[in-house]
């Protein structure tokens, strides 16, 4: 470990020192392989190439907020959970979630239609938080003291009768529910454990397979998908009739665009690789607003599709 890392993971051990139940459930970072960086290169073209998984501090791409620079709210909210141990864009935590129920699209879908399922060495360097870092969550834990998390996680089930998007009567259901397998998508758009992973996530020592959207089945991002890890693995997938885009969950201008992004590749279903493929040519859409919202158009064009598809 660096010693970034440490100092961030013993400052956790310190606040909250509470053993909680042994983790046996692997850490996955979703993500969107067809994503255009700066250069022109997809994310996976990078990261075949490269063999680490970097940062938005580095990549100045983000499937969340775009806020990773010095006095940015990623920036603040790092200081505010590991004071004094990150400056500058190199070596900061890369963002993944801890995937208790099992859920075939990774513990976080929001941020991408594919995931790494990280190997289990790399929950030893892994903070946890009840909630994503965007919400300032209180609650933290690592993998050897666990035990505030896993109790505001019951907590949650005694009040909502929910937690990481799988409902039950009581927490002791709960539990029993989070040991059963799952064959189905968790579509866990904002309810998971965010595990900021320090250290780094190079390819071929920390990823243990790598698990991706149907829709990228027989193309050029299947193949740099394998180069990634030593498994590929399908995930159940999401796809959507174009015009079942509703009008009340992301905006109004969602269901014209999806008949637009429909009708220019000629396709009544949109899935993951149908709205990367629409994210590379953004002037294509310029009716419905600048680059940038444009681009945020589609980020929620994929979250209906996990919430929906």
């Amino acid at each position: 470990m660096t010693p970034a890392a440490r100092r961030a993971l013993a400052y956790v051990r310190e606040l909250f020192p509470e053993a909680g139940p042994e983790l046996g459930a692997p850490v996955t970072v979703n993500f969107h392989p067809d994503r255009l960086l700066a250069d022109g290169r997809t994310v996976a073209e990078h990261l075949a190439a490269e063999g680490v998984y970097r940062s938005q501090f580095e990549t100045r791409i983000s499937n969340g907020g775009l806020t990773a620079y010095a006095g940015g709210d990623r920036d603040v909210w790092e200081q505010r959970m590991f004071p004094g141990v990150y400056s500058g864009d190199a070596g900061r935590p890369v963002y993944g979630a801890l995937n208790l129920a099992g859920y075939p699209d990774g513990a976080s879908p929001r941020f991408g239609s594919c995931h790494l399922v990280l190997a289990p060495h790399v929950a030893a360097r892994a903070t946890f938080s009840h909630g994503d870092s965007f919400t300032e969550p209180t609650v933290f834990g690592t993998s050897a003291t666990f035990g505030a998390v896993w109790a505001a996680l019951l907590d949650e089930v005694s009040r909502t009768g929910s937690a990481l998007n799988l409902s039950a009567v009581s927490p002791a259901e709960w539990v029993r529910a989070l040991a059963a397998g799952r064959s189905e998508p968790g579509r866990a758009m904002d309810h998971y454990v965010e595990a900021q992973i320090h250290g780094g996530v190079t390819l071929s020592e920390d990823v243990a397979a790598v698990v991706a959207d149907p829709s990228f089945r027989g193309t050029a991002v299947e193949a740099q998908l394998r180069a990634l890890g030593p498994e590929l693995r399908w995930a159940p997938g999401f796809a959507l009739p174009a015009d079942d885009f509703p009008a009340d969950l992301k905006g109004p201008e969602l269901p014209p665009l999806a008949r637009a992004v429909a009708d220019h590749y000629d396709r009544d279903v949109l899935d993951a690789a149908v709205v990367g493929r629409a994210t590379h040519e953004p002037h294509t859409w310029a009716a419905f607003g600048t680059q940038a919202e444009v681009l945020q158009l589609l980020k929620y064009a994929w979250h209906i599709l996990v919430m929906l598809g």
